[in-house]
């Protein structure tokens, strides 16, 4: 039996590996990703303001991403197998926390399977963002914390962890706080020793606090940043529960369904009747305290983040910020899987599960991956780069689509950047230029000048009646040269214009 699980667990660690590799350079960076390479050019001395500047993350995965891209440089695959390394060392801490809470061989195999499928996970394992880390130090920090917990072992170790992990997102302090919460619940005499180290891993964070400080703009807002994400209901919390379930696929874009529907709906009902099974014999169950110890790590973080999202003027719901809880509850749904009653029934759970999982891998390996408008920039600027003459600028009239322009075109010192403002046009209000950023030059449509010029921008249709191609008109410009993209979620288009003759 012991050697069946190991092999079990073997080939789940190599498709977990796998499956993080897999399509893992075929899309381009988009802004988030770009930003995070941005910070990471930035010289030493200039990357703490500039991080400061963006106010929502800490500093850590963009000094770790500095030494990656100095290591092995800018190309896609090099960036992307950073996060997708933190991904796989995660599954260290994982498999100790099962061992730490003494998760029975099944619950072990069951919980590793739905660790490697899980779409955000995945997804979240191959974006040149903070995320993957902040799985594995999230998952450091509860695994050793149980050690510290069950068996008073790994206390400054753990402070160590703590200290990393809310260096590399805010969210990581959700952790800290559900570590002092359960030494309240059911190890009070460890409470000075614990509030010991939220005082460390305070005083270890004054210093990024004086930071911003000391760098943020004056009047700039984490508004800006996250004003557009929604407080969290009843269709949020339903979405954050098929994030959690759904194998394979996440949402990449808001033209994308939110999940593979026929796919996570069934395993959410899967699940949720072998919860009720579950509980329905909890009063049997001999080691309940282990069962609390991860229903804490697994609820009481949603439960301040969604309160927090109605209580501050902005909304934190997130679930690429709650992959804190990723973990933990995938551990109880194994649990509940694995220990529903009568084994008869637990076996069709298991089959139905293995099943809706087998039918969504072929969904997805028959599923190209869509083109998506933010690839197109790149297009954009290399079709600019083969005809820009000394003179001609380039002409932007979204913050999105001027700062993926002038990533793609940033090596070239004559390309001239201009974002155009107040046409008219609608802007995704998520995405801004950075603060503190002046490349790319900010103007009206007074600014634009020159014998030629060209306009990127994407539309549903070429309209030279309305913005930004009835500017060419009003200006005294003649259309030369259109160049057009088609993309999964809108059009992109490349004009050339001259003055007419």
């Amino acid at each position: 039996m012991a050697k069946r699980s190991a092999i079990l667990l073997g080939a789940l660690a190599l498709l977990y590996i796998a499956l993080r590799f897999w399509r893992l350079a075929d899309s381009c960076l988009w802004f988030d990703e770009i930003f995070s390479v941005h910070a990471a050019e930035h010289p030493w001395g200039e990357m703490i303001p500039f991080i400061a500047k963006d106010l929502i993350h800490p500093p850590l995965f963009y000094l770790v991403l500095k030494i990656w891209i100095g290591i092995g440089g800018e190309s896609v695959f090099w960036l992307r197998l950073l996060p997708v390394i933190f991904s796989i060392l995660a599954l260290f801490p994982l498999w100790m926390l099962c061992r730490e809470i003494k998760l029975r061989p099944n619950a072990v195999i069951v919980a590793f399977g739905l660790f490697t499928v899980n779409g955000a996970l995945i997804k979240y394992a191959q974006e040149v963002r903070m995320y993957s880390l902040l799985l594995f130090l999230s998952l450091m920090s509860i695994w050793l914390f149980s050690r510290y917990y069950f068996r008073g072992k790994s206390f400054w170790v753990l402070v160590i962890v703590n200290v990393l992990l809310v260096y590399t997102h805010y969210f990581g302090w959700f952790v800290v706080i559900t570590q002092v919460l359960a030494i309240l619940i059911g190890q009070r005499i460890k409470i000075l020793q614990t509030l010991l180290m939220l005082g460390v891993t305070v005083g270890a964070f004054v210093p990024w606090v004086a930071a911003l400080l000391r760098f943020a703009e004056e009047g700039s807002s984490v508004k800006q940043n996250i004003g557009w994400m929604q407080s969290p209901g009843v269709v949020s919390l339903f979405q954050f529960a098929l994030d959690l379930v759904d194998p394979f696929y996440f949402q990449q874009s808001s033209m994308d369904p939110g999940a593979k529907y026929l796919i996570a709906i069934p395993l959410i009902l899967l699940i949720g009747v072998a919860k009720v099974l579950y509980l329905s014999r909890l009063s049997e169950e001999p080691d309940k305290e282990r069962y609390l110890f991860l229903s804490i790590f697994a609820a009481f973080p949603v439960f301040v983040v969604f309160v927090l999202s109605w209580a501050l003027p902005v909304s934190l719901w997130g679930s690429r910020h709650l992959l804190i809880v990723f973990a933990p509850m995938i551990l109880l749904m194994a649990v509940y899987i694995t220990e529903a009653a009568p084994p008869v029934l637990r076996k069709v759970l298991l089959l139905a599960g293995v099943l809706l999982v087998s039918a969504a891998f072929v969904m997805q390996a028959v599923t190209p991956p869509p083109r998506y408008s933010w690839c197109s920039w790149g297009a954009v600027s290399q079709e600019f780069s083969l005809y820009q003459g000394a003179e001609e600028n380039l002409y932007a009239f979204e913050d999105l689509s001027a700062y993926h322009l002038w990533f793609s075109l940033r090596s070239r010192p004559n390309a001239n950047m201009i974002l155009i403002k107040g046409t008219g046009i609608a802007e995704d209000p998520a995405y801004f230029l950075p603060r503190g950023f002046n490349r790319v030059q900010v103007t009206n449509k007074s600014g634009i000048t020159g014998e030629w010029v060209s306009f990127a921008f994407r539309a549903k249709d070429l309209d030279e009646t309305k913005p930004p191609l009835s500017l060419l008109t009003e200006k005294g410009y003649a259309i030369a040269e259109t160049f057009t993209y088609p993309s999964a979620d809108s059009t992109v288009y490349l004009v050339r214009a001259t003055v007419k003759k």
